[in-house]
């Protein structure tokens, strides 16, 4: 066979699957070579690369989706071979043609394998006559009640879009028209298929290797159930629970996947492992997963290293390598949970994790970086390896809690909670975790916001009175005492629940700030970065890291943002009631039907959709009323907080609570913003 060594390397994709790539690159002395849109011009993964080629433009559709550009950025910078990562067009059977066809290298399965998994219709039928376990499909058209609850998935693509789930007939038709329309914008294939929806299902996958010399690895098998919209949260392998027949089960059948359709390279073969223990064949992703660290970490493989020996024709070892331990991955988003997942943008001011035996960060940012509208909001995935499941857990879960992470708000609570959680200990999981548990998840903990705030405005007091020069030394205090100067005032508020925090100090002839009628608090040390208070007996340190007007304060076990308050509301700052903002910044890319001025809407009522970071947000009318002002149309690009459109509410309607667009509250505008699906 036809041997290719690969000296250098073009990646066709971004972030940290990009960066991740380059590091087994440099191991290897491969030259690396970044492709990079407008908007990353100064993103992490073209600061690493060796070389890097601009594709103009900044939405994916001008850019990472663009095979032709791609190509020619090989050749001009004079790579040898391509490695599409994961996401955009590393599925794509013509963008790998279009690859080969110029002379370059392939990092990826044939191109007919990629063209019989890309539909999900397609694959099914090939993996029935493989003897794969399939779910009976299901015609819409015929379907009865006894038939529900349904899925509804798009045919080509996945990450959620076009995905429904139908429980009542009634509302099928109108489940499938928006599928099949979501599913022809985000794939430009609007077939549909309907399936039985498993409830309780567990969604576990099995890691393939494959050569061209008939050797097929089936390298374990991954729990991936904790998901959002589809997404998937936190992964783990090898799946815990699972008996080991049906693990001979899962992983005969992923082989049989991949014999079946000439498969080379990584790929993952996924099932749907139902309550009572039947797997049920979900789809065959033909690259590499977000999640294959964790597999990394229990085999002790390099899965690019191996994809990239595989690309230039050399054989894998016909001996399995032996699994050792237990990986668990988080996926660190930018977005709010509490919130209906809602994704953040803006400057990532810190990102540190701590190092440690046994962990792995694998990201596409590092402090100062900005985290913009265009791409998926994760930020970095961390990945613990243990000898045992709770000790990897733990491992995980402790590094994010010490985690600095200052900017805009992540899910990092959400994590840390999730892996802490009884059901997930008990390896009690399924796809319905967070429908069952996420108001829980993101309840109001019992930390100590308050004492926080009081760090913060101590720090602040001290870098106020602070003269300039070299940084002071830090004041060292006994008990604190009453004094007869006048108590000055700080306002906070806590982000993102909006809480507000008053609090009160003196400032002595020493200049040292002192907190105000605070019993049972002892200030230790105090400076404008780190101030040290005994609570009752109990000494806690507390780290400031500040942002303009946002200050981040981190502490054993939590971590706080706040917003430093003027003493007195601004007027000017009050919006007027009814308002519809514009909660991140993105594009209209739909209204309701009929809306215009002077039109009736009801509360709750969808009214525009706005797609950023590869989801679409419906903006809901907040009460019932008229409509008495529109300033979005499709196509327009809006600013965070940029004025949509006017609702003028009846006397007696019932206003909508507030919800992902602004915290509940008198001045907050009254719309509230709903995620759809994520790309």
């Amino acid at each position: 066979m036809r041997r290719d060594v690969i000296h250098s390397l073009l990646v066709a994709n971004r972030g940290e699957i990009a960066c991740r790539i380059f590091r087994t690159c440099r191991d290897l002395g491969i030259t690396t070579v970044a492709v990079y849109s407008d908007a990353d011009a100064g993103a992490l993964h073209v600061r690493e690369a060796d070389l890097a080629v601009r594709l103009p433009g900044s939405a994916p559709a001008d850019t990472y989706l663009r095979g032709d550009l791609v190509v020619a950025a090989a050749l001009a910078a004079g790579a040898d071979a391509v490695h599409p990562g994961y996401g955009f067009l590393s599925e794509n059977a013509a963008f790998a043609a279009a690859v080969q066809d110029a002379g370059l290298t392939w990092v990826g399965p044939p191109v007919k394998a990629i063209e019989l998994m890309a539909s999900k219709t397609r694959a099914k039928e090939l993996m029935g006559g493989a003897g794969v376990p399939l779910l009976a499909p299901v015609d819409p058209a015929t379907a009865g009640e006894d038939d529900l609850p349904l899925l509804l998935k798009a045919a080509s693509g996945g990450g959620g879009r076009g995905m429904r789930i139908v429980r009542e007939l009634g509302s099928l038709p109108g489940e499938l028209l928006a599928a099949a329309a979501e599913a022809a914008s985000a794939f430009g294939d609007g077939e549909v298929f309907a399936e039985p929806y498993v409830e309780r299902g567990r969604h576990v996958e099995v890691q393939v290797m494959a050569d061209a010399y008939d050797t097929v690895w089936a390298l374990g098998t991954r729990d991936c159930s904790l998901q959002r919209r589809h997404q998937k949260v936190i992964e783990e392998a090898p799946a815990p629970g699972l008996d080991e027949g049906l693990r001979t089960r899962l992983h005969d059948a992923a082989v049989a996947a991949a014999r079946a359709v000439g498969y080379r390279g990584a790929g993952t073969v996924e099932f749907l492992v139902s309550a009572e223990g039947r797997p049920y064949f979900l789809e065959m992703n033909t690259r590499l997963q977000v999640e294959h660290p964790v597999t990394e970490a229990v085999f002790g493989v390099d899965l690019v290293a191996l994809q990239l020996r595989v690309a230039e024709g050399e054989p894998l070892d016909p001996v399995l390598p032996a699994a050792s331990g237990h990986a668990v991955e988080a996926r660190l988003y930018a977005e709010d949970p509490a919130r209906d997942w809602q994704p953040q943008t803006g400057a990532l001011l810190t990102l540190e994790v701590p190092d440690a035996p046994g962990l792995r960060l694998d990201t596409g940012y590092t402090g100062g970086d900005t985290i913009g509208v265009h791409y998926d909001p994760m930020l970095a995935k961390v990945i613990a390896h243990a000898p045992t499941r709770t000790e990897a857990v733990r491992l995980l879960a402790g590094a994010l809690e010490r985690a600095r992470i200052h900017g805009p708000v992540t899910n990092r609570e959400l994590l840390v909670r999730s892996l802490r959680h009884p059901d997930f200990a008990a390896a009690r999981l399924d796809t319905g975790f967070y429908d069952r548990h996420l108001a829980g998840l993101t309840a109001p903990g019992a930390g100590d916001p308050a004492t926080a705030a009081l760090a913060a405005a101590l720090a602040e007091a001290v870098r106020a009175t602070a003269s300039p020069g070299p940084a002071p030394t830090p004041t060292r205090f006994g008990a604190w005492r009453n004094l007869p100067s006048q108590p000055q005032v700080k306002r906070f508020r806590s982000e993102p629940d909006g809480t507000e925090h008053e609090i009160a100090y003196r400032t002595p002839r020493t200049g040292t700030p002192e907190p105000y009628d605070a019993p049972g608090v002892r200030v230790l040390a105090a400076d404008p970065d780190r101030v040290t208070l005994e609570l009752d007996g109990v000494t806690r340190h507390f780290e400031l890291a500040r942002d303009r007007d946002r200050l981040h304060v981190d502490t054993a076990g939590a971590s706080y943002t706040f917003t430093a308050l003027p003493r007195f509301t601004d007027p000017a700052t009050q919006t007027d009631p009814g308002s519809l903002l514009a909660p991140m910044p993105g594009t209209v890319v739909r209204l309701a039907e009929g809306l215009a001025p002077g039109a009736r809407v009801e509360a709750g009522q969808p009214l525009i959709w706005l797609e950023a970071m590869k989801m679409e947000h419906r903006i809901l009318a907040p009460a019932s009323g008229t409509l008495t002002a529109l300033h979005a149309a499709p196509g327009h690009q809006v600013e965070v907080g940029a004025l949509l459109a006017v609702v003028q509410e009846d006397p007696d309607a019932t206003p909508v609570a507030a919800s992902a667009s602004a915290p509940a509250s008198a001045s907050a505008p009254a719309s509230a913003s709903v995620p759809e699906e994520n790309a």
